[in-house]
């Protein structure tokens, strides 16, 4: 889907992107690699214990639903007042919802060890990943883009403001992972310096070594 001129999604990488967007357009990708390691986990019978790998879904979890209640409390009532025609509402509310409601399912077969259930729970869940963001991004980044670069940080500063503990320290190694250099240079410029060494020293090595359960 596009604007007339410009592709407006991240499924081919972030290149059609304006600068500023590109740690939101880093959040998407984010989401649908991990969406795709879960369901190869599912597929394969990942050799980590479902307790391990519970625990990986669950910082991913939370990451999402942060993600989720920022759009719904913060920036879509901040683009219905800034852009015409904006709403945010309808199909992209429903899509959330029913994230929810994926997400819970794909926690639960993890916590009642029925892993023969998770491959389809898995694959149910990445399914709605992709679908949701086809949904968003088309009306979403355009709504963005038409904001000049300082207002669209301060709301992204109010954004990332409104992060639980929990997914602050688990964001930014999560946003870099496998991320090309130039996408990483252009978020790590708006990243306060110190936050940006621990992100890369101590926050990174502890996200690598959850990792084992799904790779």
């Amino acid at each position: 889907m596009t604007d007339g001129t410009t592709v407006w999604s991240t499924e081919q990488g972030l290149r059609a992107l304006p600068e500023q967007l590109k740690g939101f357009g880093l959040m998407h990708v984010a989401m649908r690699r991990d969406a795709a390691r879960l369901t190869a986990a599912a597929q394969r019978g990942s050799a980590g214990s479902a307790a391990v790998l519970a625990e990986w879904f669950g910082r991913l979890r939370s990451v999402i639903d942060w993600h989720h209640h920022s759009e719904d409390e913060i920036l879509w009532p901040y683009l219905r007042g800034r852009v015409a025609g904006f709403d945010g509402s309808g199909v992209l509310e429903e899509d959330h919802e029913a994230l929810d409601a994926s997400m819970r399912r794909v926690a639960g077969v993890l916590g009642s060890g029925l892993r023969a259930e998770l491959p389809e729970a898995a694959q149910a869940f990445e399914s709605l990943v992709r679908e949701h963001l086809r949904h968003e991004e088309p009306v979403v980044f355009p709504a963005l883009a038409g904001l000049s670069v300082d207002e669209y940080l301060r709301v992204e500063r109010r954004i990332i403001g409104s992060a639980p503990t929990q997914v602050m320290t688990y964001l930014q190694p999560w946003m870099f992972d496998g991320a090309d250099a130039a996408s990483v240079r252009a978020v790590s410029a708006t990243i306060p310096a110190p936050v940006r060494l621990l992100g890369r020293t101590v926050l990174d090595r502890r996200y690598r070594r959850g990792l084992g359960s799904v790779l």
